[in-house]
């Protein structure tokens, strides 16, 4: 192919808009479409020339490297002008066309067979804090559409076999010409006959009646990642119903449902915990035990501390599912303050009530439960 300006095969000026480029291409590429040009060799290859030149200027950041370096600037990245195919062209540009020429066939010689996909499942997974933690395998029976062992997905009895749509002769699609302003069009449509397939069965299978699936069930494994979230859905392609006469599968979604755990609340990769503590045990300090995902750890609580103060175990939280580390377990101390006191314990507090110590005396370390909460979660 000749490399001339691409201006000049469009016949806009430089300074011509994206719409008048589209005009432009859309009128020279109706003029000199095979389908009105047959064997004629001119004329295809003016419509590769006027293809190159629009994969070209419409594309801002093409158009530009052109403009700065003209046709050196296209080596390292168009879709390769004369090496374009036919189909090429029209896979990439066949919208500008309305659907005339038949969307992109060439005097009927494109196949424009349907093919058959299976829909898709949908499944609910029910997840443990753990299994979130770990991920896990988990095996689910489905009752789903499978292929007909029988006719092993054909549609057709043993010893039989589909023959050639008699209406579309194999292609999938009728076409019909119009004659518009612009000349004679071709149009395309799917088969009524055959649906799309391009073929016809005349002697049916008994198991499927011809659609080469049956109800059936499937044992199918599932691998959840570590990370995954309630509400979070997955897709295993190729696990959903079959597709009718050896059609290609749908795919299995996974919706995650995470179970509620008794002791631990998920927050993002983080995992929190309410420990209470008893008065004493928060003025003179002790350690605790608390629950992790799989066991327990033990803290240790300094004397002194106050109610709200949050503890952070590094690296006791949940994974994230991108792989971008691990959260952590936040653990915050609760004062656990007596409803109902004896007598002798009633007067050792009224004791204890005037006494300068139990007087409140915050300092600058004693930051308020939302400045702490912030600094944790910052």
């Amino acid at each position: 192919m000749s490399k001339k300006d691409y201006y000049d095969v469009l016949g806009v000026g430089k300074s011509a808009s994206v719409e008048d480029i589209k005009k432009a291409y859309r009128k020279m590429a109706i003029k000199y479409h095979p389908d009105k040009n047959p064997d004629n060799a001119e004329a295809e290859e003016m419509f590769k020339e006027a293809a190159e030149a629009y994969e070209v200027l419409s594309n801002q950041d093409k158009r530009s490297r052109y403009d700065q370096f003209g046709h050196d600037g296209m080596r390292s990245g168009g879709m390769g002008g004369s090496h374009m195919s036919m189909d090429d062209i029209f896979s990439h540009f066949g919208d500008i066309f309305g659907g005339a020429f038949g969307g992109g066939g060439f005097g009927g010689q494109s196949s424009r067979r349907r093919v058959n996909r299976g829909s898709n499942l949908r499944v609910k997974v029910k997840l443990t804090l753990a299994d979130v933690a770990h991920g896990v395998e988990k095996k689910i029976k489905l009752n789903k559409y499978i292929g007909c062992d029988s006719c092993h997905g054909s549609g057709s009895e043993r010893g039989s076999s589909a023959s050639t749509c008699p209406t579309c002769h194999g292609q999938g699609q009728v076409s019909r010409i119009t004659n518009t302003f612009l000349g004679q069009m071709q149009t395309a449509s799917t088969c009524p006959q055959c649906g799309g397939s391009g073929e016809q069965i005349t002697n049916k299978c008994n198991e499927c009646h011809g659609n080469g699936i049956v109800k059936g069930e499937e044992v199918v494994s599932i691998n959840i990642p570590a990370g995954v979230a309630d509400g979070m859905q997955l897709s295993v392609g190729g696990k959903g119903n079959a597709g009718a006469r050896g059609g290609v599968p749908g795919d299995l979604i996974v919706l995650i449902e995470e179970k509620e755990d008794p002791n631990l609340v998920r927050d993002g990769n983080n995992l929190l915990y309410d420990l209470y503590v008893n008065f004493a045990d928060a003025a003179l300090g002790t350690t605790s035990e608390i629950p992790t995902i799989d066991s327990k750890a033990r803290i240790k609580i300094d004397p002194g501390t106050q109610g709200g103060k949050v503890l952070r175990l590094k690296g006791k939280g949940i994974p994230d599912v991108n792989g971008y580390g691990r959260g952590d377990l936040l653990v915050n101390v609760n004062i656990w303050t007596p409803r109902d006191l004896s007598k002798e314990e009633t007067a050792m507090m009224e004791t204890l009530r005037d006494s300068k110590n139990f007087k409140p005396n915050p300092t600058a370390k004693d930051k308020s439960y939302f400045d702490r909460m912030r600094e944790f979660f910052s």
